[in-house]
């Protein structure tokens, strides 16, 4: 079997539209447990009409708080994003960097902001 797998997303979640936080874990969990198991996985964006950034996080920008940059940049591969989309993708991948190498010290200041509102 190949060590390198094509997700094409919009096969994957049976729609052009990338906008469901149900779908992009779908691709999470795929890009995940192939990443695990060793697969460079390419994730094809190919014949996909909408994405949005939320999408992005969830399926792209979680894998950060399981893997390291250095097994994502040689595992994982993107392709068929508009330069728009591939600006919108850094800026994911730029959160996710910061958020997960601080987790705690984020999701602390989340609590104690919704505690102040309160």
């Amino acid at each position: 079997m190949s060590n390198q797998i094509k997700i094409k997303i919009a096969d994957l979640i049976g729609s052009p539209l990338c906008i469901s936080t149900e779908d992009s874990q779908k691709v999470f969990e795929k890009v995940e447990q192939l990443v695990k198991a060793g697969k460079h996985v390419t994730i094809s964006f190919e014949n996909v009409t909408m994405l949005i950034s939320l999408f992005l996080n969830v399926a792209i920008g979680q894998l950060y708080g399981s893997f390291s940059e250095d097994v994502i940049r040689t595992q994982l591969k993107v392709e068929g994003l508009s330069s728009d989309d591939m600006e919108l993708l850094k800026h994911v991948v730029n959160n996710a960097k910061k958020y997960y190498s601080n987790k705690k010290a984020y999701d602390d200041a989340w609590l104690e902001e919704d505690s102040n509102e309160e």
